[in-house]
């Protein structure tokens, strides 16, 4: 199945990626596999991303559709066919 990644400006600019990647993954394919596909085809995307345990860092989130895998099922949140992924590191400031 198809889902695609949409990665913000500066995860773009990063790695020279387009503003959507799509991926094809399995049929069971997770958020977690989802993320895995994205490093091996952009590293330097995926480190920003995950570190190096595969977990979710921190200061990121990663929404399927309008909804936050932190309450869903993180990782293991599985994806349908066509979903979007969107991944937004946090913005903070004072």
């Amino acid at each position: 199945m198809i889902v695609t990644v949409r990665l913000p400006g500066a995860l773009r600019d990063l790695a020279g990626a387009p503003a959507a990647v799509p991926l094809d993954l399995p049929a069971d394919a997770t958020v977690g596999d989802a993320l895995a596909a994205l490093d091996a085809a952009l590293p330097a995307v995926g480190r920003r991303v995950r570190d190096e345990t595969g977990a979710l860092r921190p200061h990121v989130n990663v929404f399927v559709g309008a909804d936050n895998v932190r309450d869903l099922e993180l990782l293991a949140t599985p994806l349908r066919p066509g979903a979007d992924l969107h991944v937004l590191p946090a913005v903070s400031g004072g």
